[in-house]
Order: C-alpha cells, then sequence, then structure tokens
C-alpha cells in the first residue's frame, strides 16, 4: 500500500536542488533556513542515502541525489500535468520548464527567444541547459529540447517538430585570402588551411559539398590544420586567418554582412542537418511547455537559414 510518508521533503528537496542553497529555497518557499536543513535531514535519513554533498562554499547533489531528483521532478510534474487537466484550457503559463539547447545554435538563436517568452509571462521559469549531445528528455526530466540533427526514427515517447535545414557555406578571413589566394575548385580547397569541427574522442565532421544533381551531396573529411570542438570556436579561428571553414549561415550571419569573412565557392554550398523541436508527448498539453513550442517555433523558423 502507498504512504503518503513518501512525497514529504520532495518537494523541499526539489527546491533546495533547483535553488543550490539552503537560505535560497527557504526564501522561495517562505520557510527558515533550518526548516528546510531538518526537511533534508529527514528525507536523507527515510532513504537512507545522502542526497547533497556539502562545504562551506558550495552544495551539489550526490549521485544519488541526482538520480533522486529526475524521479522527483518527474513525479512532480505528473501531479502538475493532472491538476492541470482539471483547470480551463487556456490557463497562465506558469512554472518550471526544462528546456536544453545545443551549444552554438542555442546561445544565439534559441536563448533569445526563450527570455523574451519568459519576460512576457512572469510565472514562466525555465531552466535552461546546453549540450550538444542526443539526450532522452523522458529520462533525464527535460520538457523541451532543440537539437541540430537527430535520431533517424524518434522514440514513440516524443513529439517533434521540424523547423528547417541549415545552409552550409565555405568562408574566410579577407587577410587569409590575400596571403594564401582564392580558392576556385574543391581540389584546390584540399591545399589550404582547414578549420574543422571536431569531438574530443577524436572523430572530425566531414564537409558537405554539393553534387552536381539537385539534392546531392557527398561528405568528405579534409585535411584540416585546426581542429576545433566548437561552431562559436571555429568562428573566432577563421576570423583570425587561420584558414578555411565550412559553416552554417546562421552562425557567421553578421560577420558575412560586415565583411569579415567572405563566402567562397557558393556553387558547393550544400544543405545542412536539420533542426527539429522535441519534448515528450505526456507533457505538450501544459500551457507553460505550449507557449514556449509555439514562440519557439515562430522565432527559430525561417532564422535557420540566411542568405
Amino acid at each position: 500500500m502507498f504512504s503518503s510518508e513518501r512525497l514529504k521533503g520532495i518537494d523541499v528537496f526539489v527546491c533546495v536542488a533547483d535553488s543550490g542553497s539552503f537560505r535560497a529555497a527557504a526564501e522561495r518557499l517562505n520557510l527558515t533556513a533550518s526548516a528546510i536543513s531538518k526537511a533534508i535531514a529527514r528525507l536523507e535519513g527515510r532513504l537512507q542515502v545522502r542526497l547533497f554533498e556539502r562545504t562551506t562554499r558550495r552544495l551539489a547533489l550526490t549521485d544519488a541525489g541526482t538520480a533522486f531528483y529526475r524521479t522527483c521532478t518527474g513525479v512532480l510534474a505528473e501531479l502538475e500535468e493532472a491538476e492541470l487537466a482539471l483547470q480551463v484550457e487556456n490557463t497562465e503559463p506558469r512554472g518550471r520548464v526544462r528546456i536544453d539547447l545545443p551549444a552554438a545554435f542555442g546561445r544565439l538563436l534559441a536563448l533569445p527567444v526563450i527570455l523574451r517568452c519568459a519576460q512576457a509571462h512572469a510565472l514562466l521559469w525555465p531552466h535552461i541547459s546546453f549540450s550538444d549531445r542526443f539526450i532522452d528528455p523522458v529520462e533525464e526530466g527535460v520538457d523541451i529540447m532543440v537539437r541540430v540533427g537527430g535520431p533517424q526514427v524518434w522514440s514513440a515517447a516524443l513529439e517533434h517538430r521540424y523547423l528547417g535545414s541549415e545552409r552550409h557555406v565555405f568562408c574566410a578571413a579577407p587577410a587569409y585570402l590575400s596571403l594564401h589566394g582564392t580558392p576556385t575548385t574543391d581540389r584546390e580547397l584540399e591545399q589550404h588551411q582547414c578549420v574543422a569541427y571536431g569531438l574530443a574522442d577524436g572523430t572530425v565532421s566531414p564537409w558537405r559539398f554539393a553534387g552536381s544533381r539537385a539534392g546531392e551531396v557527398e561528405r568528405r573529411v579534409m585535411p584540416a590544420q585546426y581542429i576545433v570542438g566548437d561552431g562559436e570556436g571555429q568562428v573566432m579561428a577563421v576570423l583570425a586567418g587561420c584558414g578555411i571553414a565550412q559553416l552554417p549561415t546562421w552562425l557567421i550571419k553578421q560577420p558575412l554582412a560586415d565583411g569579415s569573412l567572405v563566402e567562397l565557392l557558393p556553387h558547393l554550398a550544400s544543405e545542412g542537418l536539420p533542426i527539429h523541436l522535441a519534448w515528450p508527448k505526456n507533457r505538450q498539453h501544459l500551457p507553460k511547455v505550449r507557449v514556449l513550442l509555439d514562440a519557439l517555433t515562430q522565432g527559430l523558423t525561417g532564422g535557420i537559414q540566411t542568405p
């Protein structure tokens, strides 16, 4: 038989984890720091596991605490969904929303949209994280994620929405071209210094070349003098005159506009990776999720490819 004792302290625990300290959680819950500390101690005693590592400078979740946090946020989300289902459909968006974004794309394009939406809805509290790996939002307690690329087959537990595809172009700084010349073919490009994207495991992403037929794309790993594991880092290297890179137009819109970067080989530019919104099916009717999905769809569609 289920005991209500199991629910005691969960809201306090989640608030402490979100706030990062007993004092901040106490202010949010209108309790004393002592009451918060005792509630966490009782919860740890009941579970017989330590949920937080405490030092004089910081409070951090243990491994067990992280796993319990994911479970608790899922439980609280389900309760919130059940309550909202009983209310009027057009309820004011409110509450914490977990959003996971790809690093460069998220900071430059998605984050401004989310911040504007949150400012328009004072009761909406975004919790935003950045990661380029493909996560399972259900397992990690994420309400919405934006992804550049994605799986061939989406999980049955997820809904997803296609926003558009990147356009990849070749570019370099005028200073580099004045020293090394401007390539006019892909074979000449191979003789230049290249700035490629690479992962920590040594994997280097291939460049994409438009084929002779419409929609045809050839992928080729280039001999790269510079390998950088971050899109904005690649831009910095190219602006510094380190070489030529293939980058999405959304990432270099301003440098192309002001002339600090020059597009090369436009006939070889190609469509890049698709960009999607994805979210757990059981979260999509929550007003706080729905309003952000609508804002991201409107704010990102059309802004992915730029001339």
